[in-house]
């Protein structure tokens, strides 16, 4: 009966199990067999598209399901490249990234308007749009160079940046032609397009933050922080269609405006990139794949002229334009031959462009055929500009990555010997649980994927309830990080106290950072002050961190750090540094340091290495500091270095911090730390400076200095 039912299916399959199953099978297959034969598994779904699509075999029809899926596959790859995108290099490279967007457009338009005019002899309006065919370009090959860790990297930063730019540039270029050809040219039509655009870009990259901020505040289950992302990007995609522009440049407005409400360590994040990866971009390629019909190269001489001209000044446009940028900024080869495979591909505001252009008629031929904006030589010649161009994207941006990639890796090796880092997560109460797991995840380095370990001390005069409380803490810990890809070892120590066992764990596992949790409305109790002091700061040799969270991590948006003079003169003050590097990096908040002139400078020499976004501000008096720390504002938080008595930066004041804390921040994030005071004499090269660092440049530069 089954074989009889399967004998019985007409192409193109309408069952919509078995279509899903046979798109499914595809992303499956796809990545297993091409990377064995190192060919990007991009270009295969794309390949595949073509086969099964109703220019191959007509095994499946480019419907609306598809069509929607598809959609939302290239929103997502458009949201994740302005989410992904790090704001502190954002900003310090925007100059460049403006550059190359000018050079991008410039380039590949000027090209495509002399082919148009002087070789294919198209309308000077047909031939602007036609140009501006070749000017944009979709980040198709981002999820590969994401996927290698090197979106950080400044070649893709400048490249996402240019993006952003040149896409808008031809798409207003498409309305603009769109409205002289159909004679609506006039003042109004500009004053409309520039107020809506300016409307929908205030909109998003203003109101969505604070939307996504009092969400995430308030929504704590995570099924709906992530359907809320996706209503995010869709509603941004809308906006950006009422504005006069595609809907891909409302993703990735989307993108910038959740940028910081997302850590990109941080569990949704993980669940944003792994459906979009999963399901919505690979089915996004097989759509593409789709509309290429290789027959129609084979029927007219003048489709494969206009195919020609439109890849070199695509194709051709692109690579002078890396150069160009490569030149202008001394970029690597390797980050020039990045910014060539990552702009090289044509895809979506090329096919939007196309698709516009072919549905305007402008008039009837005596025979009584239409005349359209751009003509079936056109639409046809995309179709293999797609297809060229998206694989040269994969094969160059795959190879120069890897490289690229390489490089950091061999510098990581030789800089540093890169001992592990062994974070410990002293767990307690059940509230503090996924806020001190957060913070671990916020703080640790990109590589350390097992050494996170959560304790809970169980009184050896132990019951049932206590061994089952501390079984549900250390689950609820593991569960957490697990949805972050990141491993978890859960400890169970049976001790008659409770700081003689997490002291006598700090030895057993080599810990390097200890983070001890407080209450949200509690704070600083006089036992745990006296704990704090008498107990955990008895370990010279470990990175002690106490933390308070009034509210989710992501939804800070600037953090005071108070560095004491003199804090650059302990053992540990560049390893507690990195934790706040790290704090920036992975949230992308900004970070205001309140700090003696001579750390200033310092911290002003590794940020030239390692960006992120800070400011400075000289503190002369600890007092003044204390006076801005209670005058933090909504969503900010603090951080202090803090120091024991006999340590060359106490200062006698800092025993007064808990009782203002409690005082002043009991509804505020505050962290205070407490820098190892000697270094490990049984593992002097575990514990030297720039062992546990996260980023090279950071490692190069401290460690020079500390020398």
């Amino acid at each position: 009966m089954i074989l009889l039912n399967i004998s019985n299916v007409s192409l193109p399959i309408e069952d919509p199990v078995l279509k899903f199953l046979l798109v499914l099978i595809i992303i499956l297959a796809a990545p297993l067999l091409l990377n064995k034969i190192k060919v990007p598994h991009l270009l295969g779904l794309i390949i595949a598209g073509a086969v099964i699509g109703p220019n191959g075999f007509n095994i499946l029809a480019r419907d609306s399901s598809i069509v929607v899926t598809g959609t939302t596959g290239l929103l997502y790859i458009m949201f994740l490249a302005g989410l992904e995108i790090d704001m502190g290099d954002f900003k310090k490279n925007k100059w460049k990234s403006l550059t190359f967007g000018i050079y991008t457009f410039t380039v590949p338009f000027v090209l495509g308007y002399l082919g148009g005019v002087y070789i294919l002899n198209f309308s000077v309006l047909t031939s602007i749009l036609f140009a501006s065919l070749f000017s944009s370009h979709t980040l198709i090959a981002y999820p590969l160079v994401s996927k290698l860790g090197i979106s950080k990297n400044s070649a893709v930063n400048i490249t996402v940046g240019g993006t952003m730019i040149t896409d808008i540039l031809a798409l207003l270029v498409l309305a603009i032609i769109v409205g002289m050809s159909q004679g609506d040219v006039k003042t109004e039509f500009w004053i409309k397009l520039s107020v809506s655009f300016i409307a929908f870009a205030l909109v998003v990259l203003l109101i969505f933050p604070i939307i996504g901020r009092w969400f995430f505040k308030k929504v704590d289950d995570k099924i709906s922080q992530y359907i809320f992302v996706l209503v995010m990007i869709y509603l941004a995609a809308l906006l950006a269609e009422f504005a006069g522009v595609e809907a891909i440049i409302g993703a990735f407005f989307a993108g910038l405006a959740l940028n910081r409400l997302i850590p990109h360590t941080s569990s949704l994040m993980n669940r944003v990139e792994f459906v979009g990866n999963a399901i919505f971009i690979p089915f996004f390629l097989i759509s593409v794949g789709m509309l290429i019909d290789f027959k129609v190269f084979f029927k007219s001489w003048e489709t494969l002229e206009v195919a020609a001209i439109m890849l070199i000044a695509s194709i051709g446009g692109k690579y002078i334009s890396a150069v160009m940028t490569q030149k202008t900024f001394r970029l690597s080869k390797e980050e020039g031959r990045l910014i060539f495979g990552l702009s090289s591909a044509s895809a979506a505001a090329t096919l939007a462009s196309v698709m516009v252009g072919y549905n305007i008629i402008l008039s009837e031929s005596e025979t009584g055929e239409p005349v359209r904006l751009l003509n079936e030589h056109v639409l046809n010649g995309s179709i293999l500009l797609i297809l060229i161009s998206c694989t040269i994207s994969s094969f160059i941006s795959m190879s120069n990555a890897q490289k690229i990639a390489e490089q950091d890796n061999e510098e990581t090796v030789s800089g540093n010997s890169h001992e592990q880092e062994n974070i410990l997560l002293a767990l307690n109460y059940e509230a503090t649980v996924e806020r001190m797991v957060n913070l671990g995840i916020l703080i640790k380095a990109h590589t350390n994927l097992e050494n996170l370990f959560a304790l809970n001390v169980i009184n050896e005069d132990k019951n049932e309830s206590s061994v089952k409380n501390a079984e549900k803490l250390l689950h609820y810990a593991t569960d957490i990080a697990a949805s972050a890809d990141v491993k978890i070892q859960s400890l169970k120590r049976y001790d008659n106290d409770v700081i003689n066992g997490i002291n006598n764990v700090i030895k057993e596992q080599n810990i390097t950072d200890l983070i001890i949790g407080l209450e949200d409305d509690k704070g600083f109790s006089p036992s745990f002050v006296y704990n704090l002091y008498n107990g955990y700061l008895q370990n010279d040799d470990v990175n002690v961190m106490v933390y308070h969270a009034a509210q989710p991590l992501s939804t800070i948006k600037r953090y005071a750090v108070m560095i004491p003079e003199n804090a650059h003169r302990e053992a540990g003050f560049f390893h507690a540094l990195l934790r706040v590097w790290n704090i920036a990096r992975n949230s992308g908040a900004i970070i205001t340091f309140y700090a003696p002139e001579e750390i200033i400078a310092i911290l002003q020499r590794i940020i030239k290495k390692a960006n992120i976004e800070a400011e400075f501000i000289i503190l002369n008096r600890w007092k003044d500091g204390e006076k801005t720390a209670a005058e933090l504002k909504e969503n900010e938080a603090l951080i202090i270095f803090m120091a024991k008595r006999g340590m060359k930066s106490y200062i006698p004041q800092m025993r007064l911090i808990p009782e203002l804390l409690n005082k002043y921040l009991i509804d505020k994030n505050y962290l205070l730390i407490f820098p190892f005071s000697e270094f490990d004499n049984n593992n002097t090269e575990k514990r030297s400076v720039g062992n546990h660092i996260d980023f090279i440049e950071i490692g190069k530069i401290i460690t020079k200095i500390f020398k």
